[in-house]
């Protein structure tokens, strides 16, 4: 039996929850380099459910040839994203993320044409604007990951009529960078970048690692089209 495959509830939580909420980027990277040999199965563990209603969400409100459509796959982590959409029909998948050692585990995935390394929030999406279909980013928008106004990078990514998904906790520890994220998407409506296209809440997202979650935490998926 493998180290991933001996993996408990109580050892993806210890995982989860060894990360600093106050750390350099380093420190992310570091802490995401050391995850990956056993991510994919603690996220199993957990019932993250992001990757799954993500790609459920953009398969039922894309309209174009999934085949040729460009998907970037933002903080791409071991390809969970990648995973679940080529399920729903989409095979042109771009990847970028801030450890090379989960890049590691999505190169070996064989899911993606390009992969990338950047430190999102520090640096800038490393591509060209107006250049893909569906931008997606699951798991990363929190306060211990990213500025909230990073979303405006996935926006210039998107071609114009493109679609823009975009995951993340509403449990109580996350609310506040909710509600400064839903200020961001609405600015953003409001300059004309944007238009909202779906909110969907979820009950049970995932389940609670913290002392203060009981059960499961709530989560949203929002889509939106670049204008």
């Amino acid at each position: 039996m493998s180290d991933a495959e001996a993996r408990t509830f109580e050892m993806a939580k210890e995982a989860i929850l060894s990360m600093r909420t106050d750390g350099t980027p380093t420190d992310t990277i570091q802490f995401y380099n050391r995850w990956a040999e056993t991510y994919e199965k603690d996220i199993e563990l957990i019932e993250f459910r992001a990757p799954a209603m993500a790609a459920q969400r953009v398969s039922a409100l894309f309209s174009g040839d999934r085949r040729a459509a460009a998907v970037l796959d933002v903080a791409c982590g071991t390809g969970m994203v990648a995973k679940m959409m080529k399920r729903e029909g989409f095979q042109n998948f771009v990847g970028v993320d801030c450890s090379p050692g989960m890049l590691e585990h999505a190169r070996h995935s064989g899911l993606y044409r390009e992969l990338k390394m950047a430190v999102l929030g520090d640096q800038p999406l490393p591509f060209a604007s107006d250049q893909f279909d569906i931008v997606v980013i699951t798991g990363a928008l929190s306060a211990s990951h990213l500025p909230a106004d990073v979303i405006r990078e996935l926006c210039r990514a998107a071609k114009p009529g493109g679609l823009v998904c975009m995951t993340g906790k509403c449990d109580g520890l996350n609310l506040g960078y909710k509600a400064a994220m839903e200020g961001e998407m609405e600015r953003m409506e409001d300059q004309g970048l944007w238009r909202r296209v779906d909110v969907t809440h979820v009950t049970e997202w995932q389940l609670g690692v913290t002392e203060d979650e009981t059960g499961y935490i709530p989560g949203c998926v929002y889509v939106f089209q670049k204008l």
